[in-house]
């Protein structure tokens, strides 16, 4: 019996459907086991395909978390690009709008939950990593995430609401700031102390780059 047999789903939809399932085991694989440990036949076994229909889409391993990392990173930046437009586009009130940003920032998305765990991987086991994927990580999703964040924090200084001389810089401090001293799991923190702890990383924010 082959693997593809053994597999527990198959994928429907032809090359493009089998692509996809791949990419999606393989991010289920990869977040869960890290880069090194991941093999092709686990991520075979997830993705409801055989290794040969793997390497018929992709060289290596490598290739394949490159791969990937390039979507999981684009599509867990789209959703924090969303967050940051949805707050930060217009401002009515400093303090406030970017309290509301904070909070919206740091609220765990079920949805990208295995994106931040394979983040948590890549930051484990950096130097076993292929440089080129973590480049394409940092390039497709925080580089651009900050960059959308320093382009809202740019246009708030052009109107006088803030003093802003480095918008990439910002932008990390503020990212930095609002999480700061959260614990890895503060989905169950009470709102009252997650609250808090934002609007604190927003006032030192503000105290540094408020006019």
């Amino acid at each position: 019996m082959t693997r593809e047999n053994t597999a527990k789903t198959r994928p429907r939809g032809g090359l493009t459907g089998k692509r996809q399932a791949i990419l999606d085991g393989a991010l289920t694989v990869f977040a869960r086991d890290g880069f090194t440990r991941a093999s092709i036949d686990a991520i075979s076994a997830e993705a409801g395909v055989s290794t040969r229909t793997i390497y018929n889409h992709f060289t290596d391993k490598a290739g394949l978390f490159l791969a990937v990392i390039q979507e999981s990173a684009t599509r867990a930046a789209d959703v924090q690009i969303a967050v940051i437009d949805r707050h930060l586009r217009k401002i009515t009130d400093v303090e406030a709008d970017l309290i509301e940003f904070g909070l919206d920032w740091v609220t765990p998305r079920p949805d990208s939950a295995a994106h931040f765990s394979l983040v948590r991987q890549i930051n484990a086991e950096a130097g076993h990593i292929p440089q080129e994927a973590i480049d394409a990580w940092q390039q497709t999703g925080p580089r651009r995430v900050r960059r959308e964040l320093g382009r809202h924090l740019r246009q708030m200084a052009d109107r006088g609401l803030l003093r802003i001389d480095d918008p990439d810089r910002a932008a990390l401090h503020l990212l930095l700031l609002i999480s700061a001293e959260l614990p890895a799991h503060h989905a169950a923190l009470p709102t009252d102390e997650l609250t808090k702890t934002v609007a604190a990383g927003i006032h030192t924010f503000l105290h540094g780059h408020l006019r």
